[in-house]
This record gives C-alpha cells, sequence and structure tokens, in this order.
C-alpha cells in the first residue's frame, strides 16, 4: 500500500560532469567558481575529505588539493533535470519538483496502469535513469512525504530504501531531536532542557503540551515524531523567483566594472527565466562588499519583465545609488520574483530606444539557440568575454622559451 515516493539524484551537477568527462570519474569532483566564490555541489569522493556544498573555495581546495573544480553548466543541468522529470510523468501526473534534481510522486493507483507495483516501477525508474541519462538516484518510498524523504538519505548513493508503518515507528524511535528537518541547534538546545532529546521523548508529550510551550514548532515535531505527515503531493509548481549571481575573482569599487558585471548576471536571469516561461514585476540587486556585508535593494515594476536589457536597466540606478567609488564589492547579484507568464514586451516611455533593443534581444535569443551561446553579443557582453579571456591567459604558466 505504500505510494509517496522521494526521488533524489546523486550529486546531481558533480554527476553529468563526471559522465561528459570520463577522465575525472573517479576523482574529487566540485562544481563551483574560482578561489573566491563557494562550493555549489560535491560528488561523493570529495564528501570524503570533508567538502561540502557552500563551503568557501579556498576552504574546500584547503581540505582536498587535489580536487578537480568544474565551472557549472545550469543549462545542461536544467535540460537532465528535465528528461528525469518526463521520466517520473510517464509514472504518474502527480509529480511535485523541489529542485531542479529531486522531486516527491504519488503512485497511488497506478498498478493497474503500468502492471506494476509502485515499488516495481520505481525500481525500474532507477534503472533507466542510468540506462537513458547516465546519473544515479537514490529513492525512498513510505506512506508519506516526511517519511519518503527520510527513506531516501538512508541508501546513498544509488540506494532504495522503504519505510513501512511499523518499520517508521521503531526507526524514528531511536533518533534524536535534531534528525526531524527544521530542527537547528538552537532549538534542539531548548528542547533538551526541556528534556527532550530524542523522537521517543516527544512521543511522551501530548500535542497540546507541545504546543503550549514550543508553538507552532512544537506541535509540527510532536506530529513528525509520530510518523504523520498530512501534506499532499502537489503537481503545481510554486517557484518563487529567478536569479544569477556572480564572485569576483578581486574585489571592485569603480561602478562601471560592477555595470559590466550586472549585465552578465542580468543575462543569465533573463536566459532562466525565457526558458522557463516566466516574467517578474520585482527586480532585485544582490551586492556583497569586501567586508561581506550582504546588501539587497528591489524595485517593484508596473508590468512583468523578462528580457536581460530591462532587469539591467531597472536595477541600473540601484547599483548607482549604492557605489561611491570608494566601497569594494565581491559579488553581485541579478533576480526576478513576483513570477508571470510573460505578457509581452513592454517599451519604457522615457527610454526611446529600449523597443530597438528589445527586438534586437529578442533576435539574438534566436540566433544563440541556433548557433550557439557566443553567436551574438552586445558590446558590454564583448568586453566582459575579452576580460575573462584575458583572465585566463594571465593565469596560465607561460611557455619556455627556446633559449631557456
Amino acid at each position: 500500500m505504500l505510494s509517496i515516493a522521494h526521488v533524489d539524484c546523486d550529486a546531481f551537477y558533480c554527476s553529468v560532469e563526471k559522465r561528459d568527462d570520463p577522465t575525472i570519474r573517479n576523482k574529487p569532483v566540485v562544481v563551483g567558481g574560482g578561489r573566491r566564490g563557494v562550493v555549489s555541489a560535491a560528488c561523493y569522493h570529495a564528501r570524503v575529505y570533508g567538502v561540502r556544498s557552500a563551503m568557501p573555495m579556498f576552504q574546500a581546495l584547503k581540505l582536498c588539493p587535489d580536487l578537480v573544480v568544474v565551472k557549472g553548466h545550469m543549462d545542461k543541468y536544467a535540460y537532465e533535470g528535465g528528461r528525469i522529470r518526463d521520466m517520473m510523468r510517464a509514472l504518474t501526473p502527480l509529480v511535485e519538483p523541489l529542485s531542479i534534481d529531486e522531486a516527491f510522486l504519488d503512485l497511488t493507483g497506478t498498478e493497474r496502469l503500468h502492471g506494476r507495483s509502485p515499488a516495481q516501477s520505481l525500481i525500474k525508474l532507477q534503472s533507466d535513469i542510468v540506462r537513458d541519462i547516465g546519473v544515479t538516484v537514490s529513492i525512498g518510498l513510505s506512506y508519506n512525504k516526511f517519511l519518503a524523504k527520510t527513506a531516501s538519505d538512508l541508501d546513498k548513493p544509488n540506494g532504495f530504501a522503504i519505510l513501512g508503518h511499523a518499520d517508521a515507528q521503531d526507526f524514528l524511535a531511536k533518533q534524536t531531536v535534531e534528525f526531524i528537518y527544521g530542527i537547528g541547534p538552537a532549538f534542539a538546545a531548548k528542547l533538551g532542557r526541556a528534556g527532550l532529546r530524542t523522537i521517543a521523548d516527544v512521543r511522551q508529550k501530548t500535542d497540546k503540551q507541545m504546543a503550549e510551550r514550543f508553538g507552532d514548532n512544537g506541535l509540527r515535531l510532536a506530529r513528525l515524531a509520530r510518523g504523520e505527515d498530512y501534506r499532499r503531493v502537489n503537481p503545481v509548481s510554486d517557484r518563487k523567483s529567478v536569479s544569477a549571481e556572480t564572485t569576483f575573482n578581486t574585489d571592485i569599487a569603480d561602478i562601471e566594472q560592477l555595470k559590466d558585471k550586472l549585465w552578465g548576471v542580468c543575462l543569465k536571469t533573463a536566459d532562466r527565466s525565457k526558458a522557463k516561461n516566466l516574467a517578474g514585476r520585482t527586480v532585485t540587486l544582490k551586492l556583497k562588499t569586501g567586508q561581506f556585508k550582504s546588501i539587497t535593494r528591489r524595485r517593484t515594476l508596473q508590468q512583468p519583465i523578462q528580457l536581460a536589457d530591462a532587469i539591467f536597466f531597472a536595477l541600473e540606478p540601484l547599483l548607482e545609488a549604492e557605489v561611491d567609488g570608494f566601497k569594494t564589492y565581491r559579488l553581485i547579484g541579478a533576480g526576478i520574483s513576483g513570477l508571470s507568464e510573460p505578457v509581452g514586451d513592454v517599451a519604457d516611455m522615457l527610454d526611446t530606444k529600449s523597443a530597438k533593443r528589445g527586438l534586437a534581444e529578442r533576435a539574438s535569443d534566436i540566433a544563440r539557440a541556433k548557433f550557439g551561446a557566443d553567436a551574438v553579443t552586445t558590446g558590454r557582453g564583448l568586453r566582459l568575454r575579452q576580460a575573462k579571456e584575458k583572465n585566463i591567459a594571465e593565469s596560465l604558466p607561460s611557455k619556455p622559451r627556446a633559449d631557456d
């Protein structure tokens, strides 16, 4: 009767990179930026050394000097994630994406359709993904979302775990309260002071007692401690925003250099929003100073926008208001939220050239899709590419002269 599943790709970004480059298949690999960036994803080999996602790159390289650092290819990951999502939807229409590489599935009532139990269908899905996509997934199967997610973490990578009613009760009783997702160190310490250190301890309290003492989190904990989770698998995606950011190799104070960097992240944000057929009414500028102070500025527009040109010109005044020529910055990001379907490109009445630039961007999108990402670029984009190529050239060891 178990039919709720959680499917999670194993170190997805790194797995795709290893699939495409056999020379790094057996090496510790991370996907991320330069020494000043952070780790976006780490393979299991790298995790043995203590490398984790969101870790500063310099720290990861210190833990594992032999680490192979691969620049991320989000378009490729999105494409492969979409293929896996289609394979899931061939099993059931009730697929709730959590991210590019994981989702909940409800396979209730699919036995007659496929001639297999949900467990058998999921095992076939797991093997089909390895065969067709070339990456592994871990699957958890249970009777609700909480326990399905719990099960998928039990046997990684390439695992399949099941938690039935009786198994779940016995398994949970042995765990500490921190095992429940969302119970951080501070809340765990508060629970500990009340004598609640294990899930078995929590079960000794009533819902009312837990709610009165610990509020909504206490009530949530009491129910999950009993393995109760009544959330349905919701196939409707509630994506909140689309964004991109970049960390610089060296801190920047110059406004024109920062505008060039802003254009780059606006272009990435626009490409991602176009791929998902989304537009947003609220634009967000993200900055991080050389002293690691984060700054976020937002602006709400009259109409939802999607074009890189429109996002850039909406954020440019916010950037100019922050930069004084003295303060340095190490990161910049751009994003859109308040998402909806595009309603068409709206020209800025105060910028008579905006309509022409919008048409040019749409034309360049078609050319880039047909001939490659570098087929068409703006003057600002060309400067960025030339600067990047110069930095790469300067970072390479110089060739020895003939008389050396």
